[in-house]
């Protein structure tokens, strides 16, 4: 099962630190809820950590016809494989 993190919607929670983690499956429906003190919560992207076999290089992103981004900058990420997704993130 994935582990997803959340964080509180407000973006800050003195209970939670503003953010935490639950295991549950792709099925599953997001949480609306923190689960300790009821804000509401938001599912965050995060990175995906892979090795050995399933090492990840830019051919085999390319080749699975996926994107992928690297940080440029504080809050600015460019892409760097693929077509799909404006060429510049920003997050603030």
């Amino acid at each position: 099962m994935p582990l997803y993190e959340y964080a509180p919607a407000s973006g800050q929670c003195a209970q939670c630190n503003g953010l935490f983690e639950v295991m549950q499956r792709i099925a599953d429906d997001k949480l609306r809820q923190c689960p300790r003190c009821s804000q509401p919560c938001e599912r965050r992207i995060s990175a995906v950590a892979l090795g050995g076999k399933y090492a990840v290089n830019e051919n085999a992103v390319k080749n699975a016809g996926m994107t992928q981004y690297r940080r440029a900058e504080k809050g600015v990420y460019e892409r760097t494989v693929g077509t799909q997704g404006p060429q510049i993130l920003h997050r603030n």
